[in-house]
């Protein structure tokens, strides 16, 4: 299972800028509402990554003074956003949202990558031994 799981994600972390565009999601919660916003966004991720070939992974936090959840996923482009929006039922899902929280995102490109010097070397001896 496992295996099978490795083969078929398209996740990986680099030692040089890849051209990944990243969705930042900042969900900030009603009071006492941290727990179910990220219900929520936890159910529309899933959705997107069992329907949508852009979404690439995602990875979701609670603030510990909660008071926000954060959604920061790897897409293949920005486009994605647009498409995965012009689909209802994700729409739907994403209007769920304003019953317990505001939020607001942006896209990033990717431009740099840093990592503690000792990592950064053992990466680059890794990708030109494969090489």
């Amino acid at each position: 299972m496992a295996q099978e799981m490795a083969q078929r994600s398209a996740a990986a972390f680099f030692a040089f800028p890849q051209p990944t565009v990243f969705v930042v999601n900042v969900i900030h919660v009603h009071v006492g509402r941290q727990d179910e916003a990220f219900r929520i966004i936890r159910d529309i991720v899933h959705y997107v990554a069992e329907r949508k070939k852009g979404f690439l992974w995602s990875s979701l936090a609670k603030s510990t003074d909660g008071q926000t959840v954060v959604n920061v996923e790897a897409i293949s482009g920005a486009g994605d956003v647009q498409e995965f929006f012009s689909d209802p039922v994700f729409a739907e899902k994403f209007e769920r949202l304003k019953e317990v929280s505001t939020f607001e995102f942006h896209t990033y490109q990717v431009d740099d990558i840093v990592l503690p010097k000792t990592i950064t070397s053992d990466l680059l001896a890794a990708q030109e031994t494969e090489l």
